[in-house]
């Protein structure tokens, strides 16, 4: 994200308002590609010259608030390493233990005219196999200034082979391949995805985000979860309004917040929601407002109104929910539509609040006349996992949930006290009609308006 210094908005009256760029502005076309360029020409090299010549660009441009937030999101996808053939730390201590003898090392000593430091040097890099080239760069090879840009994006620099995990934010919410397949740094990724960093630093100091969204519920709320939001769900209508059931739910609202917003000016619940945002424009359809404290109005702060929604165009460099999230769901998934069944297998349909956290039942299954009932399938195992989905299932406490439940897994029936006669136990596989036969007997009729 952009640090608070790069971040541009604008104050009317009660609101506040990023200043977008316009992405089509070949000023700004321009520039994005001679940034993106700088980086390509600077793969291999050290950082110190990357900064230098971002700093040249900047000084010559008179928007040079934005040079430096392209270059700050530039940046965000680079990692830099220590490249030296030997630890700097370890060629620094036998460096100063041959010299000990003989004068201190300088910082830059001249090879040519030094004879005495060109011997240290030279007898330091036999000792420890290498050149006396690599001897002197390696020296101060840990310098944050001397470390080298070893990978941009999805290129990586010729010299280096050592990148295992990245720590760029677009590897870090999802598989990397399929994101740089499709997020692979452009002039178009760069410039939206700097007009969504402009819109994360407005949240900085939020104290409440209020989102609604109609589509995409899954993910959503994985990232409400990831990022640790305090959150209370309620279902709507097509138009936004609340409605009493999720039965006849169109979307859902989700109110963010939380105890460190209500009792200090800390700006570290506003940063979560400004890691969230991005997971918004992941859905065809979504709202945001937010209320967001303004340390610039005086002796009292007041509060200002953020509002944000689809049609501004936004694109999220996170990664979307697949379709499923196991084999097993996915085969039920294939069989569902070979068998001969009235009952429609409907894919994450619902959104279960269950206080502190949230539900998302693998299926909804629907039949024609309005009955429907909630599915989910509990497949996985590990201790921890089965744990919480225990748990939530319980909490759940519906009435027409039913849950298949793997033969594997370290639970028996007793886990399921008060609705072990709607668990279905399965070995490889699920089967339709099993489940079809469930739903017959547990579905509950709803308004199918949505």
């Amino acid at each position: 994200m952009l640090t608070a210094d790069l971040a541009r908005s604008r104050t009317y009256e009660d609101t506040i308002t990023p200043l977008f760029i316009d992405t089509d502005d070949q000023r700004y076309r321009d520039t994005a590609e001679e940034l993106i360029h700088i980086f390509e020409e600077h793969l291999g090299g050290p950082k110190g010259e990357l900064e230098d010549t971002i700093d040249q660009l900047t000084a010559a441009d008179t928007d040079y608030k934005i040079v430096q937030g392209l270059a700050k999101l530039l940046k965000d996808e680079c990692e830099f390493e220590t490249v030296a053939p030997v630890a700097p730390q370890r060629i620094r201590e036998e460096l100063f233990a041959v010299a000990n003898d003989n004068y201190p090392i300088v910082r830059q000593p001249t090879l040519g005219e030094d004879t005495k430091s060109i011997w240290v040097y030279s007898t330091v890099a036999e000792r420890l196999g290498i050149t006396l080239e690599e001897c002197y760069r390696g020296m101060y090879a840990d310098l944050e200034e001397n470390q080298q840009l070893v990978r941009f994006g999805h290129r990586v620099s010729d010299e280096y082979e050592g990148v295992e995990d990245s720590t760029t934010t677009t590897r870090l919410t999802g598989n990397s391949e399929e994101s740089y397949a499709e997020d692979t740094v452009t002039v178009d990724w760069l410039l939206t995805r700097y007009n969504l960093a402009l819109a994360q630093a407005v949240l900085y100091d939020a104290t409440e985000m209020r989102v609604r969204v109609w589509d995409s519920f899954a993910t959503v709320f994985s990232y409400v979860k990831l990022f640790g939001l305090m959150h209370r769900i309620y279902p709507i209508d097509r138009d936004g309004n609340r409605v009493p059931s999720t039965d006849v739910a169109d979307g859902y609202e989700a109110v963010l917040d939380g105890a460190v917003s209500l009792f200090s000016k800390s700006r570290k619940y506003g940063i979560r929601m400004a890691n969230f945002l991005p997971a918004l424009p992941l859905c065809d359809r979504w709202e945001m407002e937010a209320d967001i404290l303004d340390d610039d109005s005086g002796p009292s702060s007041r509060t200002l109104s953020f509002e944000l929604d689809h049609t501004e165009g936004l694109s999220s460099h996170y990664s979307a929910q697949s379709d499923f999230d196991s084999d097993v769901e996915r085969t039920l998934a294939q069989k569902w539509e070979r068998a001969n069944t009235d009952w429609e297998l409907i894919r994450e349909d619902d959104v279960l609040d269950l206080g502190a956290e949230v539900m998302l039942p693998d299926f909804a299954v629907e039949h024609p006349d309005g009955r429907r009932v909630l599915f989910e399938i509990v497949g996985f195992w590990t201790p921890e996992y089965l744990d919480e989905k225990l748990a939530k299932i319980r909490d759940a406490d519906r009435d027409n949930l039913i849950v298949a439940v793997s033969e594997r897994l370290d639970c028996s029936a007793d886990d399921f006290e008060g609705m072990d006669d709607r668990v279905l136990w399965f070995k490889s596989g699920i089967h339709v009609y099993d489940v079809v036969e469930l739903a017959e007997e547990y579905a509950v009729e709803t308004t199918l308006e949505h």
